[in-house]
């Protein structure tokens, strides 16, 4: 985990704090996952939280666009001692990558990609997961500023809509943690 932290730390990354590890560690555990998608692998951080939460047999299918930090992430599994067969490295933009996995199968989704893809990885939760299957949005506080009213940027803007279109919506049970950068936090119905 150290090291895979100063990796990102070296690439100008933001990576989950450890609060929010523990968290996807738990509610990976919690809902016992053996189907995890991670967007946005980063160097393996959230990844090693996730499949320390996940069962034995669990495999984590993380994608992200950057083939570098992907060479890193396998890296950083194998010496956390994780099994090349615990994870599926699929290089590409989430949004293209999503609508070729499978419907209705995966236990937990976690989303730590740009803001402008939030809700179209949201959308594309709906159809992955499973019922009681759980979907984690990063960076729910916007960096400070989602309570702030006169915040109108892009990011802040987008991630107020996606918080409302989730909260609104019939198909989740949704909470956000005040956790790292704050954790969108939804169970599928």
């Amino acid at each position: 985990m150290q090291t895979a932290r100063a990796l990102a730390h070296e690439l100008g990354l933001p990576c989950v704090s450890p609060g929010a590890g523990s968290v996807l560690r738990l509610l990976a555990a919690a809902g016992s996952a053996k189907a995890v998608v991670e967007i946005g692998t980063g160097t393996g951080v959230s990844g090693i939280w996730l499949l320390r939460g996940m069962r034995p047999d669990g495999v984590l299918t993380t994608i992200d666009v950057e083939h570098e930090h992907q060479r890193i992430a396998r890296r950083i599994f194998l010496e956390a001692g994780y099994a090349s067969s615990r994870t599926r490295i699929i290089s590409g933009r989430a949004l293209n990558v999503l609508p070729r996995l499978a419907d209705g199968v995966y236990d937990l989704i976690f989303v730590d990609a740009d803001t402008t893809e939030f809700a179209a990885c949201t959308e594309a939760a709906l159809r992955l997961l499973r019922p009681g299957g759980v979907l984690i949005v990063n960076g729910a506080h916007a960096g400070g500023r989602i309570s702030d009213p006169s915040a109108r940027d892009v990011d802040t803007l987008t991630i107020r809509e996606t918080v409302k279109a989730i909260r609104d919506s019939e198909d989740w049970i949704p909470a956000v943690i005040p956790s790292g950068a704050g954790l969108l936090t939804a169970v599928k119905r």
